[in-house]
């Protein structure tokens, strides 16, 4: 067994990356691994080929795709300007699929985010038929990534599923995701500005809750079919409380705004695939702030790249 991991650099797909290396899933114990990114690849393992490239590069993905069977598409663009969100997320995944026509491969899984939905305004957990109503430049490109996926399957045939998840966290997240520049703020003492200390989502979803999903849609989803991967719903101020418990500071009294409800309803998911969380946000979020606690380093490190790389454009 061959895949090819785009982003494989990322937070997301390096999860998957190791989740493969270390024989977690079931059938796919041995398999070999292309991880493909811009960035470079950290991991070094004798079943991983690392390459650095671009998923816009048609050339290099017609060399590349042969011989693989399967590939996982996590790249993506998050913090960028709406021309690059549109080049890399939009433009990137059409050239991918479209390299993917006549190369062998037999199945891919695009993975994408709840956000192509826009801001929660209904009562219940949206399923896979709500609509897709971006609100920004980033979750516009996601939409669109999407549809492009539909088209690639429905039209040229490409044995192809979506994943669409709640917010992740986890370690190895890049220090300017929500939960991790909350978390990092309140580890070095400082406190996050404004409403910054008041975490958004009210549902979130492990990452290697979700890698376990995206596996079971690569190998037993439906071709043309969109999966939901849902988080466990926490309340924000509860949230809040968890990590100044967590790391021994001090919190602000914030109101509680009621019981969370889940925003996506996973239950094709579960039913279909017998998917089901292993892992507890209590549990979850403890190991997370465990693992940003011992590597100070990693994220002072990533922070300061990206905080250069933005000055010099």
């Amino acid at each position: 067994m061959r895949i090819l991991v785009t982003g494989a650099a990322g937070f997301a797909g390096s999860h998957f990356v190791d989740a493969l290396l270390a024989d977690a899933y079931r059938g796919w114990e041995g398999a070999r691994v292309t991880a493909f990114d811009l960035r470079p690849v950290p991991r070094r393992h004798a079943r991983v080929e690392a390459v650095r490239g671009d998923v816009g590069d048609p050339f290099l993905l017609r060399e590349l795709l042969p011989g693989h069977d399967a590939v996982v598409h996590f790249a993506d663009a998050t913090h960028a300007d709406t021309a690059e969100l549109v080049r890399t997320n939009v433009l990137g995944t059409h050239t991918l699929l479209d390299a993917l026509r006549g190369s062998g491969v037999e199945r891919t899984v695009v993975v994408s985010t709840a956000d192509v939905y826009g801001p929660r305004t209904d009562g219940g957990p949206w399923t896979e038929d709500q609509p897709l109503r971006p609100d920004t430049p980033y979750a516009a490109s996601r939409a669109a990534a999407d549809l492009v996926a539909r088209s690639a399957w429905h039209t040229h045939g490409v044995d192809l599923s979506v994943t669409r998840s709640a917010p992740c966290y986890g370690p190895r997240q890049h220090p300017d995701r929500p939960l991790p520049r909350r978390l990092t703020a309140l580890l070095e003492g400082t406190r996050p500005r404004g409403r910054e200390d008041r975490p958004g989502p009210s549902e979130w979803l492990h990452v290697d809750d979700h890698c376990r999903a995206v596996h079971l849609v690569l190998n037993r989803g439906r071709a043309g079919e969109t999966y939901h991967v849902g988080g466990e719903p926490v309340a924000p101020a509860a949230l809040t409380e968890r990590l100044h418990t967590l790391t021994g500071t001090r919190a602000a009294h914030h109101r509680d705004t009621g019981t969370p409800r889940r925003a996506l309803d996973d239950s094709r998911l579960r039913e279909e695939l017998g998917w089901t969380p292993a892992v507890s946000f209590d549990r979850g979020l403890a190991d997370t702030v465990r693992w940003y606690r011992d590597h100070p380093g990693w994220w002072t490190a990533a922070r300061h790249t990206r905080e250069a790389a933005t000055a010099a454009a």
